[in-house]
């Protein structure tokens, strides 16, 4: 048996090695490194994914997309933006980059993301977007959340770093691409990604004409014709060899959202009746594509079953360790004292396991029983 990885992209990128050469080695052919026909080809195909007539625009990571689509939105400094304190660090940091206002709201215990009944508890006067993320793999309840949005006037900007692939299922029974649902949505396309390029990338969607134009010209130092600016704008590209290779694994996305939920099954059933652990919830109109696959660990022994592991040499990740409020950068934005029941609790229980598309049953069964070991 391989050595277990937290990912493992060498393994994947065998299978696909083929494809993938063949990709890059046109576009060093073609010497077309930005905006080229690879670029071009890797929307359309995305757009035709994702569906809901949503246009794309490529940029280059996913903070940026965040970024860019808080700029896109005419925000002024001082603006609420709603978030979850249980997040990556880029959700806070672009909102706070633009001087605007973070407001650190909790999640449920058991999907980790937050709920409506949470963000309209938050909203105020001043708040002017919801920035909900689709954690570790499944959607948010959007529906409900856009209807908060649309009764208040506010935007909401979905963080589908975490969740490309997964189908959210609206109360008339119609389903939709998650990050195709809020006003815009924004992904990343880091290599750990369930879609991830071999670099930096990422895109935003979004419905909307007059936001999709504007976003472009924004994510092109604000020019719509060269060397003539309407807005203040950032230089945010897809290059064309990151374009060429997810264009490939594209292709691949729904089979390699398969492979991870078989992987989950796996854990899920090996592992219930395990006392002490509580297994990833679903979220009854979501689909759940498991960017990770991330448990709770009772009883204060979440660091002692992730020391065991690494010790047996079984890779774990704590995602997050810290509330977003408690580090230093954003511990400003908080008053003294603040702390959220949930998030305090998940940081201190969380560990996510070795998920990817490459996880064998062997691999499977190995963690399993290690894990199992642990609790006997």
């Amino acid at each position: 048996m391989q050595n277990i990885q937290m990912v493992d992209l060498k393994t994947q990128y065998a299978r696909i090695q083929e494809e993938v050469d063949a990709a890059v080695l046109e576009v060093i052919r073609s010497g077309a490194f930005i905006n080229g026909p690879a670029v071009k080809g890797f929307q359309a195909g995305l757009e035709q994914y994702l569906g809901s007539a949503t246009s794309v625009i490529p940029c280059a990571n996913g903070t940026d997309a965040l970024q860019i689509a808080l700029m896109a939105l005419g925000l002024k400094p001082g603006d609420e933006v709603i978030l979850p304190a249980f997040t990556y660090v880029a959700t806070a940091e672009v909102i706070a980059l633009l001087g605007l206002k973070p407001v650190m709201v909790d999640v449920d215990p058991h999907t980790f993301n937050v709920t409506p009944a949470i963000v309209e508890a938050a909203i105020t006067p001043q708040t002017r977007a919801i920035v909900p993320v689709n954690l570790f793999g499944q959607s948010c309840d959007l529906e409900p959340i856009m209807e908060l949005a649309s009764r208040h006037g506010i935007w909401v900007v979905e963080d589908n770093a975490q969740a490309i692939g997964a189908d959210y299922t609206f109360a008339d029974g119609h389903t939709q691409k998650t990050g195709t649902i809020g006003h815009i949505g924004c992904t990343s396309f880091y290599p750990s990604k369930n879609l991830g390029a071999f670099g930096d990338a990422g895109a935003l969607y979004t419905s909307d004409p007059t936001l999709a134009e504007r976003i472009r010209v924004i994510a092109n130092h604000g020019q719509q014709k060269t060397y003539y600016h309407d807005f203040v704008g950032v230089n945010s590209r897809l290059d064309s060899i990151q374009a060429a290779i997810l264009g490939i694994k594209l292709r691949h996305l729904d089979a390699y959202a398969e492979a991870r939920q078989t992987a989950a099954a796996a854990y899920d059933a090996g592992l219930m009746e395990v006392p002490g652990l509580v297994l990833p919830a679903r979220q009854h109109n979501s689909t759940h594509v498991f960017h990770q696959y991330t448990l709770r660990v009772r009883n204060g022994q979440r660091d002692a079953l992730q020391v065991f592991l690494r010790e047996k040499g079984i890779p774990s990740m704590i995602y997050y360790p810290v509330p977003l409020y408690k580090q230093e950068a954003y511990s400003g934005f908080a008053a003294p004292g603040f702390e959220l029941p949930v998030t305090e609790q998940l940081c201190r229980e969380v560990i996510s396991l070795p998920m990817h598309t490459e996880l064998s049953r062997e691999m499977l069964d190995t963690i399993v029983a290690t894990v199992k070991s642990f609790f006997a």
